[in-house]
């Protein structure tokens, strides 16, 4: 207390310090100590408060304490006198026994005499209930069933009371009783034959299937009932539980899983397109027997049985099984997609469980798979691999039948716009069409997949095509005579390959997804120019061989003395192309160009060749002269074939007459520097010819000539067009052997 005292003291001190810290503030002090001994006074109060009201606590505890006291010693009288009459009360339980056993066989007999009158009857009973159910009069004959299992029951029921271990006298009445199992087996048969066609009954007779429903339901709290009792007392009477709910709803499983089967009307045998019937048939099934469900089998049934969702399960649990079957046969590839179309696409459309009147009463979304994903995948992959076999023997036959029309003695169609052209493209296209539209029936991927393989397929039937096209243009070279239509055909070959990439760009357009390039169209184009171009080769190569006896008259004595083989020369090729003209862009425009350098270094080797050395000045002025007249007939039949520049390769035969026309000696290096400067591509063995041909340049000359320009050389790298080609180069050292190899 000393110590509390003491703390209290130096805190009052320390406070009055913090108030009285200015001279100012001991103005205030009667203020201070005035609201000092209110807030004294307030905390004095507020603990006489708390004391007293603990000390309230306590005397109450301490009243309620009395009186637990006296309840105790209460209860303990009350049971001491309870505890001394019970021992009182032993011997009276005891003489009370037979009273317990008069009351046990009492029950027993009550129960026999209520059902004394049924048990009496059960004989007459049975062959009413008997005749309800052959009348359909299902509800009387189960209230009737019901009346009969229930006096057995009760009957059972007290016996095993009284004796539990009694089996004799149970044998007793259940062989009396026997029939009523038998009734109850006759209408369970009856109530499945009603639910097997319930689909049928539910348009013609609904009452019919409610009184099945009722049955079933009562059949379903008897056995809750007896179930309850075994529980309580370990008896249940014979055949029970029933479970008739359980077996109702295998009975509609069973039902609807043979209307899912009974679908198939065909066989493969019989009908190609089988697979399509049935699944149709499967989809009209489902579609009316789901909406049959939802107008008016959901009112036979409870609410709580769910009953449009637990059809719409069965239905789907019962396709899914036959789609299995089917997926598990030997489909060929169309059935396969059509299956595949059906399962992906169909199934859950608005056409079958997507349809408007459903979507009402359950999610789709929700249903699983028809078919696992596994499945799916084998047959896709039986079907690109059939399709792969299929396609290929299909483009084989295709251009088989194509060949046959390149033997024909009459010409090929043309397009609308004049172009010859065959049937192959259009054929092999149609396939591809279709099916890439099977295909996008299933989903985009496995489309984009079978246009890939389409393409593939395409690069290898191109190569294919080539080749046949090489044959045939040597098959034409063994006979020039045959086919009759040789040109023609060819100029078909070449046309379609455009169509064939006009197509392919049409296919991918309408069906890929990806605008990238891919290696396959790379090669297919790869392999279309050069089909195409050397199909143009083809049928220069046939000019040529026309104009070949010409080509060789040029250059000679007999062209400088009045040849006509340039005339000739021009008339066959404009001729020719005038069948050309029957060539698609570009292909007609490439072929006019190289025709035209073709021409001309056909010349140029004549030249090179040596075919005429000039003698005097005369016979070069009149041979050059030629050469430009030439050359202007060259450029001027080639504009009109096609409508371009040609004066650089008809340039090079002018340069050439130029040189062959110069009568100073002295400027033949100025004239020939000229032509190498224009056509750099020139070699030292065509200057060589060039001075031998004109015929007075000495051997110093040319030597002088070409050491000159040698030194001299410019770099042709850089030119894009090329005249004095190798071939040329080749033909010449070819006459030099011949000419060394000439006997003398």
């Amino acid at each position: 207390m000393e110590e509390t005292s003491r703390e209290a003291v130096a805190t009052a001190v320390q406070r009055v310090a913090g108030m009285l810290q200015r001279s100012d503030q001991l103005d205030k002090v009667e203020q201070y100590r005035r609201r000092e001994a209110r807030k004294k006074a307030s905390v004095e109060a507020r603990l006489k408060a708390a004391i007293q009201s603990q000390l309230d606590g306590v005397r109450t505890g301490l009243t309620q304490l009395h009186s637990a006291l006296l309840d105790v010693k209460d209860i303990q009288s009350s049971l001491a006198d309870v505890s001394k009459d019970w021992r009182q009360s032993i011997n009276t339980i005891e003489n009370l026994k037979d009273v317990k056993d008069a009351v046990v066989q009492h029950s027993q007999l009550a129960a026999a005499v209520e059902n004394l009158k049924n048990i009496f009857s059960v004989p007459e009973i049975v062959g009413e209930t008997q005749q309800l159910i052959e009348q359909a009069e299902l509800l009387q004959a189960h209230r009737k069933l019901m009346e009969l299992e229930c006096s057995r029951d009760d009957l059972m029921y007290e016996q095993y009371r009284m004796d539990s271990r009694n089996t004799s006298d149970m044998h007793l009445i259940s062989i009396y009783f026997e029939d009523v199992q038998g009734l109850s087996d006759e209408l369970a048969k009856q109530l499945w034959m009603v639910l097997q066609r319930s689909m049928v009954t539910v348009r013609r007779d609904p009452t019919m299937l409610v009184s099945v429903v009722r049955i079933i339901e009562r059949e379903e709290k008897i056995d809750r009932r007896m179930v309850d009792r075994k529980k309580q007392t370990g008896f249940i009477p014979p055949g029970r539980p029933k479970k008739w709910k359980d077996k109702m709803f295998e009975v509609l499983e069973g039902t609807v899983s043979t209307r899912i089967e009974g679908t198939q009307a065909v066989t493969r045998e019989a009908d190609k397109m089988w697979l399509v019937r049935l699944l149709e048939i499967t989809r009209k099934y489902v579609l009316d027997d789901l909406i049959v469900v939802k107008n008016l089998m959901v009112q036979c049934f409870p609410p709580h049985y769910n009953t449009f969702n637990r059809f719409f399960r069965l239905y789907h649990n019962a396709v899914s099984m036959r789609v299995k079957e089917l997926a598990s046969e030997d489909l060929e590839a169309n059935e396969i997609v059509s299956l595949l179309t059906w399962v992906l696409n169909t199934y859950k459309s608005v056409e079958m469980m997507g349809h408007p009147e459903l979507c009402s009463e359950c999610d789709i979304h929700q249903l699983e798979p028809l078919l696992p994903r596994e499945v799916v995948d084998d047959l896709l992959s039986k079907y690109v691999k059939t399709f792969t076999s299929n396609i290929t023997g299909w483009l084989r036959k295709a251009l088989e039948t194509d060949k046959k029309d390149w033997q024909k003695d009459t010409e090929p169609e043309a397009d609308q716009d004049g172009y010859y052209q065959t049937t192959l493209p259009a054929i092999v296209f149609q396939m591809f069409e279709q099916n890439l539209q099977v295909a996008a029936q299933i989903d985009g991927d496995f489309k984009e997949k079978v246009l890939k393989l389409c393409l593939k397929q395409m690069n290898t039937f191109l190569l294919r095509y080539r080749e046949e096209a090489v044959s045939y243009k040597e098959e034409h070279l063994r006979d020039r005579q045959l086919p009759q239509c040789y040109v023609q055909y060819m100029i078909a070959i070449i046309n379609n390959c455009q169509t064939f990439k006009e197509s392919i760009n049409s296919l991918k357009r309408k069906y890929s997804q990806s605008s990238e390039p891919t290696d396959s169209d790379a090669a297919i184009e790869r392999t279309l120019n050069e089909v195409a171009k050397e199909g143009c080769q083809f049928l220069l190569d046939e000019v040529f061989l026309d104009l070949e006896s010409h080509l060789n008259e040029l250059l000679t004595r007999k062209w400088l003395t009045g040849s006509h083989a340039v005339d000739t020369i021009c008339v066959t090729v404009e001729d020719y192309f005038n069948d050309f003209n029957k060539i698609k862009k570009p292909f007609n425009q490439e072929m006019t160009s190289e025709a035209l350098r073709r021409v001309v270094v056909e010349y140029i080797k004549a030249v090179m060749q040596k075919r005429i050395t000039f003698k005097n000045p005369d016979e070069r002025k009149e041979g050059a002269e030629r050469m430009m007249k030439e050359a202007d007939q060259f450029k001027f039949l080639f504009r009109k074939l096609a409508g371009e520049d040609t004066d650089w390769l008809c340039g090079a035969i002018t340069a050439i007459a130029e040189v062959f026309k110069l009568t100073d000696p002295t400027l033949l290096f100025l004239e020939v520097s000229t032509l190498v400067s224009k056509y750099p591509d020139i070699r030292e063995e065509h200057i060589q010819a060039l001075l031998a041909v004109r015929g007075d340049a000495s051997r110093e000359m040319r030597q002088m000539i070409i050491g000159t320009l040698s030194e001299n050389k410019v770099s042709h790298s850089g030119v894009t067009q090329s005249i004095f080609k190798d071939d040329v180069v080749l033909n010449l050292r070819m006459c030099r052997l011949l000419k060394m190899n000439k006997p003398l």
